[in-house]
């Protein structure tokens, strides 16, 4: 048998030629969760606090820390904005979760989050330049439910010590008060990457895909499947951005969005999804089979599959018909039965398929373009515009209806997103710095080739060692004996 290297690119030569494509995609599913265990094991998570400063000798302790540091504190004291100047705040951000809904998972505790928040920083670091913590808190009251004004305080206590919050994995309705209190009551841009990241990207894939299909945003109808915080929040970004929501319809567990749905206007903590009823599906199509007819686009963030999306449901698209199956960790259908059933572009929230939307394109840059310029919060048009950032940087560099937007291994269309979220913030008068796009794009290019740089020095000189290539056979062979039973 062929011998699987540590890089991972001949995986998919690795499984038993009899595996169908729907055997190999299990199995895929099942190799990267047991590398991620053993791996996370080994290394025992996957980040770490480095100094950015030298020790040039003892004397220097005294500079870094007392007697000399007081200075820094009582200067910080008469004017707070020079914490962004004189401590990493201004490259720092805290990544911020109850745990309550991780990835497909749902309620994972406290710290259950942990590995997920951990890698939010681990792709913030490498893929952006920005420096972040995880800190996954307990939000649950007396009663033992999650209660949103304990992530509010908690948030409101530590802003000071950060440039940014990355809120990521609440559970709704407590996602839609905790962003939207803290958005306009904190002094530093919070964002909540599950909602806006997701929103983002998957604006910019759609961006590209209409290119190929040659059609227009304001004329296609879609159909949305799924009303969690994350296809919400896409359906907000995409109409702002030209799409016409009367062309649109909304699908939660129990029907279509409309104006009749009394159960959502009785219950004032989803007021983002009462908003969605107020202007989509005017006509008051309650049947996926019916809103299917003639739509051009649907993009589904529901439950895990692959049996979500039905074949049939794609075969009453308009022609070139543009399919987003985005559930983690498996997409409501898998990209070979859709576009058996007929659609012409197909995306999933994950790598080892074509067309990955995952907000990780997304956060490192726009966070980057934020902290750069000290903004103060990050708008709904400075999300836009980093999608039309990765548009524009994918189309430059050549698309494809396998290849809608770049990948996270393409370093430069992070700092072209940051430098247009940048800009987009002194545009939108939330920024307390300005610089021009091209001072914006050399500091952020700059802090992910340190950051890169960084880490291939730990790996070359044995600071960071390689994974044991035992580790990395065994979790293939047993997704491989899990599968064939």
């Amino acid at each position: 048998m062929k011998q699987l290297n540590l890089t991972l690119d001949n995986l998919d030569e690795m499984f038993p030629k009899e595996f169908s494509q729907e055997q190999k995609a299990k199995a895929k599913t099942l190799f990267y969760k047991e590398l991620a265990l053993h791996a996370h094991k080994f290394y025992s998570g996957k980040m770490q606090t480095l100094p950015k400063a030298p020790v040039l000798g003892f004397n220097w302790f005294n500079a870094w820390y007392t007697p000399g540091v007081s200075k820094v504190s009582t200067t910080i004291r008469d004017d707070n904005d020079l914490s962004y100047e004189l401590s990493n705040r201004g490259n720092l951000v805290a990544v911020v979760s109850d745990s309550t809904r991780v990835l497909g998972d749902g309620d994972c505790t406290p710290p259950g989050g942990l590995g997920v928040m951990e890698g939010k920083a681990f792709l913030m670091k490498y893929l952006g330049g920005v420096d972040s913590v995880a800190l996954c808190v307990d939000s649950r009251g007396k009663d033992g439910k999650n209660d949103p004004e304990k992530i509010i305080e908690f948030v409101k206590m530590v802003q000071h010590s950060f440039g940014a919050v990355n809120l990521e994995d609440i559970s709704q309705p407590n996602c839609y008060r905790v962003l939207d209190v803290l958005r306009e009551e904190c002094e530093i841009p919070v964002w909540h990457d599950d909602a806006q990241g997701t929103a983002c990207v998957t604006l910019a894939g759609l961006i590209n895909a209409l290119k190929l299909v040659d059609k227009k945003m304001e004329d296609i109808k879609i159909v949305f499947y799924g009303a969690g915080a994350s296809n919400a929040t896409i359906a907000r970004i995409i109409h702002a951005a030209g799409a016409d929501p009367a062309n649109s319809i909304m699908f939660d567990s129990h029907g279509s969005l409309h104006l009749n749905r009394k159960d959502i206007r009785a219950d004032k903590r989803f007021y983002r999804k009462w908003e969605l009823c107020q202007v989509t599906n005017p006509d008051f199509v309650d049947d996926i089979m019916d809103a299917m007819q003639g739509a051009d686009v649907l993009i589904s963030l529901s439950r895990p599959g692959p049996d979500v999306v039905k074949p049939e449901w794609i075969k009453a698209m308009a022609p070139k018909p543009i399919v987003f199956a985005c559930a983690n960790p498996v997409p409501e259908i898998y990209p070979y039965a859709a576009k058996e059933a007929g659609a012409y572009i197909v995306a999933t929230g994950r790598g080892d398929f074509p067309n990955q939307v995952n907000n990780s394109l997304g956060f490192p840059g726009i966070l980057k373009g934020a902290l750069m310029v000290r903004a103060r919060k990050i708008t709904d048009t400075m999300a836009i515009a980093a999608a039309h950032a990765i548009a524009r940087y994918s189309e430059q560099r050549g698309i494809d209806p396998d290849n809608i937007t770049a990948k996270m291994d393409e370093p430069d269309v992070f700092p072209v997103e940051a430098a247009d979220v940048a800009m987009q913030a002194i545009k939108d008068g939330v920024a307390r710095k300005t610089m021009t796009w091209r001072e914006a794009f050399d500091e952020a290019k700059a802090g992910i080739i340190h950051a890169r740089k960084t880490t291939e020095f730990l790996v070359d000189h044995g600071l960071i060692a390689q994974p044991p290539r035992e580790l990395v056979e065994q979790a293939l062979q047993k997704a491989i004996e899990s599968v064939k039973q």
